[in-house]
């Protein structure tokens, strides 16, 4: 039964039973953190690297505008 409430309401039954504090209700987001975790360690760290490097010129960005 919770986990036809949780597909109901789009989210997972952890967050429906207060286990958790996410809150993904963007499916496409939420399948490529899947498919994210799901990666080796080495490219991981890659997608990682990427990713931190793209928010931090994003923050410059927004800063020096």
């Amino acid at each position: 039964m919770a986990a036809k409430i949780a597909v109901a309401l789009e989210v997972s039954v952890d967050f429906l039973i207060g286990n958790s504090d996410n809150f993904i209700k963007d499916k496409a987001l939420l399948k490529r953190i899947n498919e994210i975790l799901n990666l080796n360690d080495k490219d991981r760290e890659h997608v990682f690297a990427l990713l931190d490097a793209f928010l931090r010129d994003t923050k410059a960005k927004k800063v020096y505008s």
